[in-house]
């Protein structure tokens, strides 16, 4: 599978939300959308990113942004981490992988010299047109909120 860039047509995707609703890509037309892939809900990271994204919430819908978090947890632990957490924004359970997969997202990682497949933390950023602006290989999890925000200063 081809690597995404920034410049590149973001891929459509279709999941389910945490209410069994179904999104799309395509929901987000002429909006900015940080589009974050992380890999367990209520794990330390993953908390930690979820929380930055909801404490610079405010200043990132100022932005025009809109914030949708994938992960292959179902919707029932979307559900509690959301309420958990009072998350403002929506998370696709991809049970399937086929968005992890479809944005370079799922892949071989590392711990203790193991490897195995899991999911690789990363953020896109999609334009109102559809088209790739900026990838965070590199997240920030205590400061991801800022971390985008500061890429976007002029």
């Amino acid at each position: 599978m081809a690597t995404l860039q920034i410049g590149d047509k973001a891929p459509d995707f279709k999941g389910i939300d945490q209410n069994g609703k179904a999104v799309t890509l395509a929901d987000f037309a002429g909006k900015r959308l940080i589009l974050y892939f992380y890999p367990k809900d209520s794990t330390p990271g993953c908390t930690d990113e979820a929380c930055s994204l909801r404490d610079g919430w405010g200043e990132l819908r100022a932005q025009g942004f809109e914030v949708l978090g994938v992960s292959a947890d179902s919707e029932a632990s979307h559900v509690k981490f959301i309420e958990k957490h009072s998350l403002p924004f929506n998370l696709i359970a991809d049970t399937e992988k086929s968005i992890l997969e479809a944005y370079n997202a799922w892949g071989e990682k590392s711990l203790y010299g193991k490897k195995y497949m899991g999911i690789i933390r990363k953020t896109y950023v999609i334009g109102a047109s559809g088209i790739i602006e900026n990838i965070f290989e590199k997240v920030k999890v205590k400061s991801h909120a800022q971390q985008i925000l500061d890429a976007y200063k002029k």
